[in-house]
């Protein structure tokens, strides 16, 4: 039995496999994603999803979905599933008795004495996707058919019936080929044997996506069928189906697909899954690595990838290459926002801290400051000197960021344009992290001998060391004020303290901390993650749902986010050692059943604050499984010691 496997009584009950959903990638920004059903509940989902350069690189779901018939005695079994409202037609599901998610996702189907089996697949690094097809066992003559739902639109749009669309075709080796729109690359679907192509256009109306319906957004659309291919199929014969944006050689599908196969990984545990998961997040194209934050709509941002950057490269697959190569993009391509101007005041802060994790994992503290330094004090001189607008050092060495009607941190959920939580004054994560910046500066230029820079950056340290716990800790309570400001400190007991006891350099004692850790622990910690805000402040939510607004509003009220827990992990272990081993592991085990749940084999982006902890957000989360993958390396850390 594979790792992650599904059986007929699940997968025919759709309150259960409508829930869960699988996604494989490109590496290049594509991606494969529906449900263990097959029938798509998202706008975000379809067999091939790709950027399209001529449009900015979005991202457009071009084949939407394929139904597979097979037909005996001229009777025919449709295998295919779509949702009408509160019709499913055809409901296909029922006949599927097996799923697998290995190195690629298995279906099969048991129908009229047949057995059935199809292999999904996207290539690496290519817009090209295979579907391999096997009539496991078969009594009769059986005819495949294949039917294409044709989208040409952008991930967050949904397509109408067309009288302007493009609906013809042109035929190639092996298939036909379709543009329905100006702009778009052909699309080529091609088989590698001999079919018969039936010319029947029609748009199908009023297909539904209930995951859009429950968030309360536009749930249905039209998709374009433009007609069916079809060819006998024996037992024990394989047939490849190729969906690409340019005409492949079908005669090269089958040692294609099985090259492909071959250089994939199994997912046979719970750390295989976050390490594949890992990878998926990494993009590679032209050239350049990039991360993209969360599948299937979340994009690549300065902060998620310097955050996440060093759990999903060097905590993962030990992957240095990757790592340098997103880092040097970033600094390159971004260079005016970590030096002279970015609305998120903490994003050009963060660049210390992924660079500290890098030296640490290579043991090159010298040489990789020599290759950075020059930027770091230029972002640290952009911060002193007061040069960023929204952010300037106040005498007493403290950060104040403010900007009216904007969100300067990673809190930065809006509703009708206004920030929920916008945080003005002196937030204790941002100078928790110019702490830490300055103190690492210091330390380094000390040992190259940048004496100069040593006693000028000094002298704010001391300030700022004697300042922090004078604004941020809270009279007769053992937490920190999530920020200071013009009307004095708030008090809400939020997860930003966190950071002040889990990096290289703290303003804070050990006594200290350990008051803020109890404090967290016994406010924010869940068994999935840790919460943005205290049940007992009177503005948590503990639910995660319902329309834009409900949702925006509960985003950074009490939801758990598993991003954070690695920190909390780190600090700990700080603080207690090898004593807090067990209970690291017991955090982290506790996240096994989760690459079951949502997207089978990673983890979702946010989960209820309230039990059972329900996840939402993003299926597939690259904060998420970086925190996990980062967890598991400290706690190794700490085995090999204890070894």
């Amino acid at each position: 039995m594979a790792y992650l496997e599904f059986n007929k009584k699940e997968l025919v009950n759709l309150e259960y496999s409508l829930k869960r959903e699988y996604l494989s990638t490109n590496h290049a920004g594509g991606y494969l994603n529906t449900t263990i059903a097959g029938c798509n509940t998202r706008k975000y989902h379809g067999l091939l999803v790709l950027p399209i350069e001529n449009f900015n690189d979005d991202k457009h779901v071009l084949l939407s979905s394929l139904d597979e018939t097979l037909i005996q005695h001229g009777k025919e079994f449709n295998l295919g599933i779509h949702c009408y409202g509160e019709v499913y037609e055809p409901r296909g599901h029922k006949y599927i008795t097996s799923l697998e998610v290995d190195k690629v996702v298995a279906v099969t189907y048991t129908v009229g004495g047949m057995v059935f089996r199809k292999v999904m697949m996207l290539c690496n690094r290519e817009e090209h996707m295979f579907i391999s097809y096997t009539l496991l066992d078969a009594h009769s003559p059986t005819t495949l058919r294949l039917k294409p739902f044709l989208a040409f639109r952008h991930i967050h749009a949904l397509s109408k019936a067309n009288p302007e669309a493009d609906t013809k075709s042109t035929q190639i080796k092996n298939g036909r080929s379709f543009c329905m729109y100006p702009g778009f690359p052909r699309l080529h679907l091609q088989l590698n044997v001999n079919s018969e192509y039936v010319s029947n256009p029609d748009w199908y109306y009023n297909i539904e996506y209930k995951e859009e319906s429950r968030r309360v957004y536009e749930s249905r659309e039209d998709l374009f069928v433009p007609g069916f291919f079809e060819m006998p199929i024996k037992k024990g014969q394989t047939i490849f189906f190729s969906a690409s944006l340019k005409e492949e050689n079908p005669s090269g599908f089958k040692s294609k697909f099985e090259r492909n196969l071959s250089a994939k990984n199994h997912r046979d545990s719970f750390l295989s899954c976050l390490k594949i998961s890992a990878d998926q997040f990494l993009t590679h194209r032209a050239g350049k690595t990039t991360v993209y934050a969360g599948y299937p709509w979340l994009e690549h941002n300065l902060r998620d990838t310097l955050v996440f950057l060093p759990g999903l490269t060097l905590c993962a697959n030990r992957d240095v290459k990757s790592f340098n190569s997103a880092l040097e993009q970033l600094t390159t391509a971004h260079k005016e926002q970590l030096v002279y101007n970015s609305s998120k005041v903490d994003v050009p802060l963060w660049l210390f801290w992924t660079i500290q994790q890098y030296a640490k994992y290579t043991g090159e503290d010298l040489k990789t400051w020599k290759k950075y330094r020059n930027l770091l004090k230029e972002i640290l001189f952009s911060y002193k000197q007061g040069q960023r607008g929204n952010v300037s050092m106040h005498e007493n060495g403290l950060l104040w960021a403010e900007q009216r009607n904007v969100a300067l941190t990673w809190m930065d959920a809006y509703a009708y344009g206004t920030p929920i939580t916008e945080r003005a004054g002196y937030q204790v994560e941002v100078n928790a992290l110019w702490y830490n910046a300055i103190s690492y500066c210091v330390e380094m230029s000390g040992i190259s001998g940048d004496n100069a820079f040593v006693a000028e950056w000094t002298q704010v340290l001391e300030k700022l060391r004697k300042n922090f716990t004078r604004a941020f800790k809270v009279e007769e309570q053992e937490y920190l004020a999530d920020y200071v400001g013009p009307e004095g400190q708030n008090k809400s007991v939020r997860p930003n303290q966190l950071f002040a006891c889990s990096f290289d350099y703290s303003p804070l004692n050990d006594e200290e901390k350990a008051g803020v850790l109890h404090t967290i622990k016994k406010e924010l910690l869940t068994t999935r993650g840790i919460r943005t805000l205290s049940p007992k402040n009177p503005l948590y939510k503990g639910e995660y749902d319902g329309d834009q607004l409900s949702r925006d509003t509960a985003y950074h009220q009490g939801t758990a986010r598993v991003w954070l827990l690695s920190f909390y992990i780190d600090a700990m272990f700080r603080l207690h050692g090898k004593a807090f081993l067990s209970k690291a592991k017991a955090l982290v085990e506790a996240f096994e059943e989760e690459v079951s749940l949502h997207c089978i084999g990673s983890v979702s982006e946010v989960f209820d604050g309230d039990p059972p902890h329900q996840p939402h957000g993003a299926t597939s989360y690259s904060g998420s499984v970086a925190a996990l993958l980062r967890s598991i390396r400290l706690i190794e850390n700490y085995m090999e010691d204890k070894a």
